[in-house]
């Protein structure tokens, strides 16, 4: 089952290897242009910085999912890819990391680089509180605007994912649920049997 980073700040960790500095910044972004975004971030951050490397790997679904990795000077395939591979391992979706060195003097190896970075990113997973990602069917359910707080509160109350909630004539949740019968009879006990669920494809939500 995927992970994702919890909604929240960044995580930042620093780790020091002969006399380098690393600094892994854990982000959650939901797109390719979320992630680069906070690389060049970062980068405006520590301007003083020799390399920025990163990785990401973006969307639920395997086969259209996102991914991209930078070495950002480092010879080649000793810190995007390996950073990349941390992320794979643990099965992490919707996540960036950058790791910045301030260089110590002291040359790594490629060896020494590899092991550097992808525990640098290690050590700031560690930190991070990580949620499971879950595949659920989705559904609109429209209620009367009196009784939308309270059944609100059931849905919430029962596990239940509310995605979305929008105002009209009356209030339509978006919501999405492990168990189709559960939500149907709670659907049913919470509107005393005049809400019905219309079907609205799957979303992915933090479980």
């Amino acid at each position: 089952m995927p992970h994702t980073p919890a909604l929240g700040p960044d995580v930042a960790v620093e780790t020091e290897v002969k006399h380098s500095r690393f600094l892994a910044v854990v982000r959650r972004v939901e797109s390719s242009e979320a992630a680069l975004a906070f690389v060049e971030e970062q980068r405006q951050l520590y301007p003083d910085a020799r390399h920025h490397c990163w990785a990401f790997v973006v969307g639920d679904e395997p086969s259209s999912r996102a991914e991209r990795a930078s070495d950002d000077g480092e010879p080649g395939g000793t810190a995007g890819v390996p950073m990349l591979q941390v992320l794979h391992h643990r099965d992490l979706v919707n996540v960036a990391v950058v790791v910045t060195r301030w260089f110590g003097g002291i040359k790594l190896g490629a060896g020494g680089l590899v092991r550097a970075y992808s525990g640098a990113v290690a050590v700031a997973l560690d930190a991070t509180t990580l949620v499971p990602r879950e595949r659920r069917e989705k559904f609109y359910l429209g209620v009367g605007h009196a009784h939308a707080g309270r059944v609100e509160s059931e849905l919430r109350g029962r596990g239940v994912a509310v995605l979305d909630v929008a105002y009209a004539d009356r209030a339509v949740f978006t919501v999405a649920a492990r168990d189709i019968e559960e939500l149907e009879g709670l659907v049913a006990s919470a509107t005393s049997g005049a809400g019905e669920l219309e079907p609205a494809g799957f979303e992915w939500v933090d479980t």
